[in-house]
């Protein structure tokens, strides 16, 4: 690296170190103003938690009123907050946060390889001998038909087998196999891709995730682009095969995770799939409002504890992150463990007292909120129970019983991925700010 690149790192980090803590001067200003103001700022902020949570879990004229303060009062917290600031005084602290910004963005995207968490490991491997692809036509609003998939893979060489409304998927998935497939993919959700990672697993062939479903959770943390599905058929041909892991309860396999509890007891109605919003804003009172009965749902903490009645409790196929920006992707799909969180809420004060803690970036401050991992877990239950297993409404026999699958599948990726999910490529701020003051003293690795 040339003297003069160095002495522009060095400047870009110094910039944004100080344009970040002028930045964050301008913030606090803002936001504390007239300390006269403060504690009226923090009454109104805290009727907007309590009145948000009250419009969702009441019902009728109590979710109409709740509504009403809810809106009165962020009004009311953004009128105290701004009133008399001139516009000028506004766009100065707007146009200063703006600026360490992207001085930041600048200056880590020149550090991103300190930055950045190494991918899984993978190896080379030469294209599909006998390649067999699945395609759900009815997954994220009938992407498949859309893209004309199944002539995609005519001209590539691969076979397309078209699941209708009657057939099994497993079954078909057993038929690709029995006729010498050696490398399988499935074009569809991620229940689907579930369903399909348990029979390739269970031969040891090959897999390729192709999204054409609604989330395509699974192809994010694989590091796939979710918006290019064609793309994904590259992975038939020459490509990088990793090895990941699966999850188990009772026998069936899944690839992202289990929810129990609330979403398990939502997604359960038959109009959920198409009146998301609404059957979740008509359950809510019944499941979280007064008088609401808690979950049938024991278990085990980290610290040997017991635990009853939890609102939610999620296994997840490996933990997932832990940043703010990275709790709902996964860094690493091959630790051998499972991620579990329980989260219990009991009344109005609870509630607040959670959403203020997640809102903070720190749930794990709420009493009622556990996180840890574990290779095995089991839930103990008196009656059958509903389970969200990648999405998918099921009712299982209890107990339920967890456990993480290491090594258990073959992915096959496009030699061009990504390969990393967001919370991979997620850097938390001190390591930012770290890797920052690194630069800006010279002492920071030069790039190559």
């Amino acid at each position: 690296m040339s003297a003069l690149a160095g002495a522009w790192r060095r400047l870009t980090a110094t910039g944004a170190l100080l344009a970040s803590g002028a930045g964050t001067v301008v913030v606090l200003l803002a936001i504390v103003g007239d300390l006269r103001r403060l504690p009226l700022e923090l009454a109104l902020l805290a009727a907007v938690v309590l009145g948000a949570w009250s419009a969702v879990t009441r019902a009728g004229w109590r979710r109409l009123l709740a509504a009403i303060v809810t809106l009165g009062a962020a009004a009311g917290l953004v009128a105290v907050s701004f009133g008399g600031a001139d516009t000028a005084s506004v766009l100065v602290r707007v146009a200063a946060v703006a600026l360490a910004l992207v001085l930041v963005a600048l200056a880590v995207r020149r550090d991103a390889r300190g930055l950045r968490r190494a991918p899984t490991a993978g190896v080379a491997v030469p294209g599909a001998r006998n390649a067999v692809l699945i395609l759900n036509p009815r997954s994220g609003g009938a992407t498949a038909q859309r893209l004309d998939l199944a002539g995609q893979c005519r001209a590539r060489g691969i076979e397309p087998v078209v699941l209708g409304p009657r057939d099994d998927l497993v079954a078909l998935a057993e038929a690709a196999v029995a006729r010498g497939a050696d490398v399988i993919g499935m074009a569809g959700g991620d229940g689907s891709q579930g369903l399909v990672a348990g029979v390739a697993a269970r031969h040891g062939v090959a897999m390729v995730v192709v999204p054409a479903g609604t989330r395509n959770h699974l192809a994010l943390d694989l590091g796939l682009d979710r918006d290019d599905v064609i793309g994904a058929l590259d992975a038939f041909g020459p490509a990088v095969e990793r090895v990941v892991d699966l999850g188990a309860v009772n026998g069936r396999v899944f690839v992202n995770n289990v929810s129990l509890g609330l979403y398990a007891e939502i997604i359960r109605s038959p109009e959920y799939r198409d009146a998301k919003v609404d059957t979740t804003l008509a359950a809510l009172p019944r499941l979280l409002g007064p008088g609401s009965a808690p979950f049938d749902l024991e278990f085990t903490g980290p610290a040997g504890e017991r635990h009853s009645g939890a609102h939610v409790v999620q296994v997840s196929n490996n933990p997932y992150g832990a940043t703010a920006g990275s709790r709902t992707t996964r860094p690493r799909l091959d630790t051998g463990h499972l991620g579990v969180i329980a989260l219990e809420i009991r009344g109005d004060r609870a509630a607040t007292g959670f959403l203020a803690a997640a809102a903070a970036g720190r749930p794990g401050r709420h009493p009622g909120y556990c996180a840890w991992e574990t290779a095995a877990f089991r839930v103990h239950s008196a009656h059958p129970v509903d389970v969200g297993l990648d999405g998918e409404a099921l009712r299982m026999a209890p107990p339920l019983s967890f456990r993480s699958l290491p090594g258990a599948l073959r992915i096959r990726l496009p030699a061009g991925a990504l390969g990393l999910s967001p919370a991979a490529r997620d850097a938390r701020a001190r390591e930012v700010l770290h890797q920052l003051r690194l630069t800006a003293s010279g002492r920071s690795k030069a790039r190559t």
